[in-house]
């Protein structure tokens, strides 16, 4: 699904087959298009915590939370 999903400069994603859209936040956006690259969790994570100055662990956490949130609405795998 994540592949499919549209985002505009805006930050409002659009999944045609389903039909919705919602509003991203920056890091949303970013963390989206990072996966839609072929990214893993921990590449991203280490891509966040070095362009923000931020240490990893807080990174994790998040992205962490993101990644389940993903999976409930059955985003990915």
């Amino acid at each position: 699904m994540i592949n499919e999903m549209i985002i505009d400069e805006n930050g409002v994603a659009f999944i045609p087959s389903l039909g919705i859209s919602f509003q991203l936040s920056e890091t949303a956006k970013e963390i989206i298009e990072l996966i839609k690259e072929g990214k893993s969790k921990e590449e991203i994570v280490k891509i966040l915590a070095e362009k923000y100055n931020i240490d990893w662990r807080e990174v994790y956490i998040d992205v962490e939370d993101f990644f389940i949130k993903l999976k409930v609405y059955g985003l990915i795998k």
